[in-house]
Protein backbone atom coordinates (compact mmCIF):
# COMPACT_ATOMS: atom_id res chain seq x y z
CA UNK A 1 0.00 0.00 0.00
CA UNK A 2 1.13 3.53 -0.86
CA UNK A 3 2.46 4.90 2.43
CA UNK A 4 2.04 8.50 1.29
CA UNK A 5 -1.69 7.92 0.79
CA UNK A 6 -1.87 6.26 4.19
CA UNK A 7 -0.25 9.30 5.75
CA UNK A 8 -2.67 11.58 3.90
CA UNK A 9 -5.55 9.53 5.25
CA UNK A 10 -4.18 9.65 8.79
CA UNK A 11 -3.66 13.41 8.59
CA UNK A 12 -7.18 13.84 7.21
CA UNK A 13 -8.67 11.80 10.07
CA UNK A 14 -6.77 13.78 12.70
CA UNK A 15 -7.23 17.28 11.26
CA UNK A 16 -10.67 17.06 9.63
CA UNK A 17 -12.12 13.97 11.29
CA UNK A 18 -11.67 14.71 14.98
CA UNK A 19 -9.86 18.04 14.49
CA UNK A 20 -7.70 17.30 17.52
CA UNK A 21 -6.97 20.36 19.66
CA UNK A 22 -3.62 21.15 21.21
CA UNK A 23 -3.37 19.47 24.59
CA UNK A 24 -6.40 17.23 23.99
CA UNK A 25 -6.22 13.44 24.54
CA UNK A 26 -7.19 11.04 21.75
CA UNK A 27 -8.42 7.44 22.01
CA UNK A 28 -8.27 5.15 18.96
CA UNK A 29 -10.20 1.89 18.63
CA UNK A 30 -8.41 -0.32 16.10
CA UNK A 31 -8.46 -3.88 14.79
CA UNK A 32 -5.05 -5.52 15.05
CA UNK A 33 -5.01 -5.96 11.23
CA UNK A 34 -4.82 -2.19 10.74
CA UNK A 35 -1.79 -1.62 12.96
CA UNK A 36 0.33 0.17 10.35
CA UNK A 37 -2.33 2.79 9.67
CA UNK A 38 -3.06 3.16 13.38
CA UNK A 39 0.61 3.98 13.99
CA UNK A 40 0.30 6.75 11.40
CA UNK A 41 -2.79 8.04 13.21
CA UNK A 42 -0.90 8.16 16.50
CA UNK A 43 2.02 10.01 14.89
CA UNK A 44 -0.20 12.55 13.13
CA UNK A 45 -2.16 13.17 16.32
CA UNK A 46 0.99 13.92 18.28
CA UNK A 47 2.27 16.18 15.49
CA UNK A 48 -1.05 18.06 15.65
CA UNK A 49 -0.63 18.67 19.39
CA UNK A 50 -2.44 15.79 21.10
CA UNK A 51 -1.49 15.48 24.77
CA UNK A 52 -1.75 11.69 24.91
CA UNK A 53 -2.88 9.08 22.38
CA UNK A 54 -4.13 5.71 23.59
CA UNK A 55 -5.05 2.71 21.42
CA UNK A 56 -7.58 -0.01 22.23
CA UNK A 57 -6.67 -3.01 20.07
CA UNK A 58 -9.23 -5.68 19.29
CA UNK A 59 -9.21 -8.98 17.41
CA UNK A 60 -12.54 -10.08 15.97
CA UNK A 61 -11.45 -13.73 15.89
CA UNK A 62 -11.01 -13.62 19.65
CA UNK A 63 -14.32 -11.77 19.98
CA UNK A 64 -15.99 -14.64 18.15
CA UNK A 65 -14.39 -17.13 20.55
CA UNK A 66 -15.96 -15.29 23.46
CA UNK A 67 -19.41 -15.87 21.94
CA UNK A 68 -18.60 -19.49 21.16
CA UNK A 69 -17.24 -20.52 24.56
CA UNK A 70 -18.63 -18.16 27.20
CA UNK A 71 -22.07 -18.70 28.67
CA UNK A 72 -24.72 -16.01 28.37
CA UNK A 73 -24.57 -14.81 31.96
CA UNK A 74 -20.82 -14.18 31.75
CA UNK A 75 -21.21 -12.43 28.39
CA UNK A 76 -23.67 -10.04 30.01
CA UNK A 77 -21.21 -8.97 32.72
CA UNK A 78 -19.48 -5.68 31.89
CA UNK A 79 -16.32 -5.12 33.97
CA UNK A 80 -16.40 -2.01 36.11
CA UNK A 81 -12.92 -1.05 34.93
CA UNK A 82 -14.13 -0.80 31.32
CA UNK A 83 -16.98 1.49 32.39
CA UNK A 84 -14.64 3.61 34.50
CA UNK A 85 -12.22 3.87 31.57
CA UNK A 86 -14.91 5.13 29.18
CA UNK A 87 -16.34 7.59 31.69
CA UNK A 88 -12.89 8.92 32.61
CA UNK A 89 -12.06 9.48 28.94
CA UNK A 90 -15.25 11.50 28.55
CA UNK A 91 -14.47 13.54 31.69
CA UNK A 92 -11.03 14.31 30.28
CA UNK A 93 -12.47 15.55 26.96
CA UNK A 94 -10.89 12.71 25.00
CA UNK A 95 -11.57 12.74 21.26
CA UNK A 96 -12.27 9.38 19.59
CA UNK A 97 -11.37 7.69 16.32
CA UNK A 98 -12.95 4.31 15.59
CA UNK A 99 -11.82 2.09 12.71
CA UNK A 100 -14.73 0.10 11.27
CA UNK A 101 -13.44 -2.92 9.33
CA UNK A 102 -15.27 -6.00 10.51
CA UNK A 103 -15.92 -9.23 8.63
CA UNK A 104 -19.61 -8.84 7.62
CA UNK A 105 -20.40 -12.48 8.37
CA UNK A 106 -18.06 -13.10 11.30
CA UNK A 107 -20.86 -14.11 13.68
CA UNK A 108 -23.24 -15.75 11.21
CA UNK A 109 -23.17 -19.04 13.15
CA UNK A 110 -23.46 -17.48 16.61
CA UNK A 111 -26.71 -17.57 18.59
CA UNK A 112 -28.39 -14.16 18.01
CA UNK A 113 -29.60 -14.17 21.62
CA UNK A 114 -26.01 -14.14 22.88
CA UNK A 115 -25.16 -11.22 20.62
CA UNK A 116 -28.30 -9.33 21.55
CA UNK A 117 -28.06 -9.78 25.31
CA UNK A 118 -24.34 -9.08 25.60
CA UNK A 119 -24.64 -6.01 23.40
CA UNK A 120 -27.64 -4.79 25.38
CA UNK A 121 -25.77 -5.22 28.67
CA UNK A 122 -22.81 -3.21 27.40
CA UNK A 123 -25.11 -0.48 26.03
CA UNK A 124 -26.87 -0.23 29.39
CA UNK A 125 -23.55 -0.03 31.24
CA UNK A 126 -22.29 2.75 28.96
CA UNK A 127 -25.59 4.56 28.42
CA UNK A 128 -24.31 7.83 29.88
CA UNK A 129 -21.15 7.80 27.77
CA UNK A 130 -23.13 7.03 24.62
CA UNK A 131 -25.58 9.84 25.36
CA UNK A 132 -22.72 12.32 25.67
CA UNK A 133 -21.20 11.12 22.40
CA UNK A 134 -24.51 11.46 20.56
CA UNK A 135 -24.84 14.95 22.01
CA UNK A 136 -21.37 15.77 20.59
CA UNK A 137 -19.75 16.55 23.92
CA UNK A 138 -16.42 15.64 22.29
CA UNK A 139 -15.22 15.15 18.72
CA UNK A 140 -15.47 11.65 17.27
CA UNK A 141 -14.85 10.08 13.89
CA UNK A 142 -15.57 6.68 12.33
CA UNK A 143 -13.56 5.58 9.29
CA UNK A 144 -12.54 2.31 7.63
CA UNK A 145 -9.47 0.34 6.57
CA UNK A 146 -9.51 -2.86 4.45
CA UNK A 147 -9.05 -6.24 6.08
CA UNK A 148 -8.78 -9.48 4.10
CA UNK A 149 -12.08 -10.98 5.29
CA UNK A 150 -14.01 -7.80 4.58
CA UNK A 151 -12.32 -7.26 1.20
CA UNK A 152 -13.08 -10.83 0.09
CA UNK A 153 -16.75 -10.35 0.92
CA UNK A 154 -16.85 -7.25 -1.26
CA UNK A 155 -14.68 -8.70 -4.06
CA UNK A 156 -15.07 -12.51 -3.82
CA UNK A 157 -13.82 -13.39 -7.32
CA UNK A 158 -10.24 -12.15 -7.04
CA UNK A 159 -7.20 -13.04 -4.94
CA UNK A 160 -6.83 -11.81 -1.38
CA UNK A 161 -4.19 -9.29 -2.40
CA UNK A 162 -6.23 -7.91 -5.29
CA UNK A 163 -9.38 -7.73 -3.16
CA UNK A 164 -7.59 -5.63 -0.54
CA UNK A 165 -6.11 -3.37 -3.24
CA UNK A 166 -9.52 -2.84 -4.84
CA UNK A 167 -11.09 -2.03 -1.48
CA UNK A 168 -8.30 0.43 -0.71
CA UNK A 169 -8.96 2.15 -4.04
CA UNK A 170 -12.69 2.36 -3.26
CA UNK A 171 -12.09 3.76 0.22
CA UNK A 172 -9.58 6.35 -0.96
CA UNK A 173 -12.04 7.47 -3.63
CA UNK A 174 -14.87 7.73 -1.11
CA UNK A 175 -12.84 9.87 1.29
CA UNK A 176 -11.46 12.08 -1.50
CA UNK A 177 -7.81 11.04 -1.38
CA UNK A 178 -5.74 11.02 -4.59
CA UNK A 179 -2.01 10.95 -5.29
CA UNK A 180 -1.88 14.63 -6.22
CA UNK A 181 -4.65 16.40 -4.29
CA UNK A 182 -5.18 18.10 -0.95
CA UNK A 183 -8.01 16.06 0.63
CA UNK A 184 -8.41 18.53 3.49
CA UNK A 185 -9.30 21.31 1.04
CA UNK A 186 -11.67 18.98 -0.83
CA UNK A 187 -13.42 18.11 2.44
CA UNK A 188 -13.83 21.78 3.28
CA UNK A 189 -15.62 22.30 -0.04
CA UNK A 190 -17.67 19.13 0.43
CA UNK A 191 -18.83 20.37 3.83
CA UNK A 192 -19.93 23.64 2.23
CA UNK A 193 -21.96 21.77 -0.40
CA UNK A 194 -23.77 19.69 2.21
CA UNK A 195 -24.35 22.82 4.32
CA UNK A 196 -26.24 24.38 1.40
CA UNK A 197 -28.68 21.43 1.32
CA UNK A 198 -29.03 21.59 5.08
CA UNK A 199 -29.99 25.27 4.92
CA UNK A 200 -32.54 24.66 2.15
CA UNK A 201 -34.25 21.91 4.12
CA UNK A 202 -34.25 23.85 7.39
CA UNK A 203 -35.81 26.83 5.62
CA UNK A 204 -38.66 24.61 4.37
CA UNK A 205 -39.68 23.72 7.96
CA UNK A 206 -41.32 20.46 6.87
CA UNK A 207 -43.98 18.58 8.82
CA UNK A 208 -43.53 15.13 7.27
CA UNK A 209 -42.04 13.23 4.33
CA UNK A 210 -43.66 10.69 1.99
CA UNK A 211 -41.34 8.08 0.41
CA UNK A 212 -42.44 5.95 -2.58
CA UNK A 213 -40.49 3.50 -4.75
CA UNK A 214 -41.31 0.75 -7.25
CA UNK A 215 -39.84 -1.86 -4.86
CA UNK A 216 -42.89 -1.46 -2.61
CA UNK A 217 -41.82 1.36 -0.31
CA UNK A 218 -44.80 3.59 0.51
CA UNK A 219 -44.06 5.30 3.75
CA UNK A 220 -44.77 8.53 5.65
CA UNK A 221 -42.64 9.79 8.50
CA UNK A 222 -43.22 12.87 10.63
CA UNK A 223 -40.50 15.30 11.64
CA UNK A 224 -40.46 16.72 15.16
CA UNK A 225 -41.36 20.36 15.67
CA UNK A 226 -38.24 22.55 15.61
CA UNK A 227 -36.25 19.77 13.98
CA UNK A 228 -32.80 20.62 12.62
CA UNK A 229 -31.26 19.10 9.51
CA UNK A 230 -27.53 18.43 9.68
CA UNK A 231 -24.86 17.02 7.39
CA UNK A 232 -21.13 17.07 6.78
CA UNK A 233 -19.19 18.63 9.63
CA UNK A 234 -20.62 19.14 13.11
CA UNK A 235 -19.58 21.06 16.23
CA UNK A 236 -18.87 19.74 19.69
CA UNK A 237 -20.14 21.48 22.81
CA UNK A 238 -17.00 23.62 22.87
CA UNK A 239 -17.73 24.77 19.29
CA UNK A 240 -14.91 22.73 17.72
CA UNK A 241 -15.77 21.65 14.16
CA UNK A 242 -15.26 17.97 13.25
CA UNK A 243 -16.42 15.32 10.76
CA UNK A 244 -17.95 12.32 12.56
CA UNK A 245 -18.15 10.08 9.49
CA UNK A 246 -15.61 9.61 6.71
CA UNK A 247 -17.03 9.23 4.12
CA UNK A 248 -20.30 11.14 4.35
CA UNK A 249 -22.84 12.15 1.71
CA UNK A 250 -25.98 12.45 3.87
CA UNK A 251 -28.14 15.15 5.38
CA UNK A 252 -30.30 13.96 8.26
CA UNK A 253 -32.78 14.99 10.92
CA UNK A 254 -34.99 13.75 13.74
CA UNK A 255 -38.21 11.88 12.96
CA UNK A 256 -41.22 11.98 15.26
CA UNK A 257 -41.08 8.71 17.22
CA UNK A 258 -44.88 8.47 17.08
CA UNK A 259 -45.43 9.24 13.38
CA UNK A 260 -44.31 6.55 10.94
CA UNK A 261 -46.87 4.85 8.71
CA UNK A 262 -46.62 2.30 5.91
CA UNK A 263 -44.04 -0.05 4.44
CA UNK A 264 -40.34 0.42 3.84
CA UNK A 265 -38.34 -2.04 1.77
CA UNK A 266 -34.60 -2.23 2.38
CA UNK A 267 -32.51 -1.60 -0.74
CA UNK A 268 -29.22 -3.03 0.60
CA UNK A 269 -28.23 -5.74 3.06
CA UNK A 270 -27.61 -4.71 6.66
CA UNK A 271 -24.55 -5.94 8.55
CA UNK A 272 -25.72 -6.00 12.17
CA UNK A 273 -23.41 -7.33 14.88
CA UNK A 274 -21.51 -9.57 12.48
CA UNK A 275 -24.65 -11.08 10.92
CA UNK A 276 -26.26 -10.16 7.59
CA UNK A 277 -29.92 -9.18 7.23
CA UNK A 278 -30.95 -9.23 3.58
CA UNK A 279 -34.08 -8.57 1.48
CA UNK A 280 -36.12 -7.29 4.39
CA UNK A 281 -39.08 -4.99 4.90
CA UNK A 282 -40.73 -3.26 7.84
CA UNK A 283 -44.34 -2.24 8.40
CA UNK A 284 -44.94 0.79 10.62
CA UNK A 285 -48.06 2.00 12.41
CA UNK A 286 -48.22 4.93 14.84
CA UNK A 287 -44.43 5.16 14.72
CA UNK A 288 -43.80 1.53 15.64
CA UNK A 289 -42.70 -1.55 13.68
CA UNK A 290 -45.76 -3.82 13.79
CA UNK A 291 -44.60 -6.44 11.27
CA UNK A 292 -41.41 -7.38 9.44
CA UNK A 293 -39.89 -10.02 7.19
CA UNK A 294 -36.47 -10.94 5.82
CA UNK A 295 -35.19 -13.57 3.41
CA UNK A 296 -31.95 -13.77 5.40
CA UNK A 297 -31.38 -12.92 9.04
CA UNK A 298 -34.99 -12.63 10.21
CA UNK A 299 -34.15 -13.64 13.78
CA UNK A 300 -31.27 -11.17 13.83
CA UNK A 301 -33.69 -8.49 12.65
CA UNK A 302 -36.10 -9.53 15.38
CA UNK A 303 -33.34 -9.20 17.99
CA UNK A 304 -32.78 -5.61 16.84
CA UNK A 305 -36.46 -4.64 16.77
CA UNK A 306 -37.12 -6.23 20.17
CA UNK A 307 -33.94 -5.01 21.88
CA UNK A 308 -35.82 -2.49 24.00
CA UNK A 309 -38.88 -0.24 23.96
CA UNK A 310 -37.38 2.24 21.50
CA UNK A 311 -35.60 -0.09 19.05
CA UNK A 312 -38.84 -0.60 17.09
CA UNK A 313 -39.16 3.15 16.42
CA UNK A 314 -37.12 5.58 14.34
CA UNK A 315 -34.34 7.87 15.49
CA UNK A 316 -33.08 9.25 12.17
CA UNK A 317 -34.19 9.97 8.62
CA UNK A 318 -31.36 10.67 6.16
CA UNK A 319 -31.31 11.75 2.52
CA UNK A 320 -28.59 10.69 0.06
CA UNK A 321 -28.91 11.09 -3.73
CA UNK A 322 -28.68 8.00 -5.91
CA UNK A 323 -26.00 9.75 -7.96
CA UNK A 324 -23.70 10.21 -4.97
CA UNK A 325 -20.10 9.03 -5.54
CA UNK A 326 -20.37 5.87 -3.43
CA UNK A 327 -23.62 4.83 -5.10
CA UNK A 328 -22.18 5.41 -8.58
CA UNK A 329 -19.20 3.21 -7.74
CA UNK A 330 -21.59 0.26 -7.93
CA UNK A 331 -19.87 -1.39 -4.96
CA UNK A 332 -21.85 -3.02 -2.18
CA UNK A 333 -19.57 -2.59 0.83
CA UNK A 334 -21.43 -4.67 3.42
CA UNK A 335 -20.40 -1.92 5.83
CA UNK A 336 -23.00 0.59 7.00
CA UNK A 337 -20.52 3.48 7.10
CA UNK A 338 -20.25 3.23 3.30
CA UNK A 339 -23.58 1.76 2.28
CA UNK A 340 -25.57 4.37 4.22
CA UNK A 341 -23.77 7.04 2.21
CA UNK A 342 -24.90 5.45 -1.05
CA UNK A 343 -28.63 5.56 -0.28
CA UNK A 344 -31.35 7.31 1.67
CA UNK A 345 -31.75 5.56 4.99
CA UNK A 346 -33.61 5.38 8.26
CA UNK A 347 -32.32 4.38 11.70
CA UNK A 348 -34.04 2.29 14.30
CA UNK A 349 -33.34 3.44 17.83
CA UNK A 350 -32.06 6.52 19.58
CA UNK A 351 -32.35 9.98 18.04
CA UNK A 352 -29.50 12.49 18.01
CA UNK A 353 -30.30 15.40 20.40
CA UNK A 354 -28.52 17.79 18.02
CA UNK A 355 -31.37 17.32 15.51
CA UNK A 356 -33.84 19.40 17.52
CA UNK A 357 -33.58 22.99 18.72
CA UNK A 358 -31.64 23.19 22.02
CA UNK A 359 -31.67 19.36 22.10
CA UNK A 360 -28.26 18.98 23.69
CA UNK A 361 -29.48 21.04 26.67
CA UNK A 362 -32.70 19.05 27.19
CA UNK A 363 -33.21 16.19 29.62
CA UNK A 364 -34.21 12.74 28.40
CA UNK A 365 -37.80 13.32 29.51
CA UNK A 366 -37.91 16.69 27.74
CA UNK A 367 -36.56 15.13 24.54
CA UNK A 368 -39.12 12.32 24.65
CA UNK A 369 -41.92 14.84 25.25
CA UNK A 370 -40.90 16.59 22.03
CA UNK A 371 -41.05 13.35 20.02
CA UNK A 372 -37.43 12.19 20.19
CA UNK A 373 -36.98 8.44 20.33
CA UNK A 374 -34.88 6.85 23.05
CA UNK A 375 -33.15 3.47 22.87
CA UNK A 376 -29.91 1.71 23.74
CA UNK A 377 -29.20 1.28 20.03
CA UNK A 378 -29.02 3.26 16.80
CA UNK A 379 -28.90 1.17 13.60
CA UNK A 380 -29.11 2.60 10.08
CA UNK A 381 -30.68 0.65 7.21
CA UNK A 382 -30.83 1.67 3.57
CA UNK A 383 -34.03 2.35 1.59
CA UNK A 384 -32.82 4.55 -1.30
CA UNK A 385 -33.34 3.42 -4.90
CA UNK A 386 -32.86 4.77 -8.41
CA UNK A 387 -36.57 5.66 -8.68
CA UNK A 388 -37.22 6.83 -5.10
CA UNK A 389 -39.52 9.84 -4.85
CA UNK A 390 -39.77 11.94 -1.69
CA UNK A 391 -42.44 14.58 -1.24
CA UNK A 392 -42.27 16.88 1.76
CA UNK A 393 -45.23 18.65 3.34
CA UNK A 394 -44.79 21.92 5.20
CA UNK A 395 -46.68 23.13 8.26
CA UNK A 396 -49.55 24.41 6.08
CA UNK A 397 -49.84 21.16 4.14
CA UNK A 398 -48.17 22.45 0.97
CA UNK A 399 -46.28 19.75 -0.94
CA UNK A 400 -42.67 20.16 -2.09
CA UNK A 401 -40.81 17.64 -4.27
CA UNK A 402 -37.63 16.82 -2.35
CA UNK A 403 -36.37 13.84 -4.41
CA UNK A 404 -37.34 12.80 -7.93
CA UNK A 405 -36.06 9.54 -9.43
CA UNK A 406 -33.59 9.04 -6.63
CA UNK A 407 -31.98 12.48 -6.70
CA UNK A 408 -32.41 15.96 -5.31
CA UNK A 409 -35.27 18.02 -6.73
CA UNK A 410 -34.56 21.09 -4.59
Amino acid sequence: MNKEKLRKYAELAVKMGVNIQKGQPLAISSPIETAQFTRFLVEEAYKAGARKVSVDWHDESISKMHYEFMDLEDLKKVPKWSIDKAETAMEENTARISISASNPELLKDIDPVKIKESGKARSQALVNVQAQLMANKVQWCVLSIPTINWAKKVFPDVSDEEAVTKLWDAIFSAVRIKDDNDPIEEWKQHNKTLAEKVKTLNDLNLSYLHFTSSNGTDFKVGLVKNHIWAGGSEYNQSNVEFNPNMPTEEVFTMPDANFAEGKVVASKPLNYNGQLINNFELIFKDGKVVDFNAEQGKETLRSLIELDEGSCRLGEVALVPYESPISLSGILFYNTLFDENAACHLALGKAYPMNIKDGTNLSLDELKARGANHSLTHVDFMIGTKDLDIVGYDQEGKSIQIFKNGNWAI
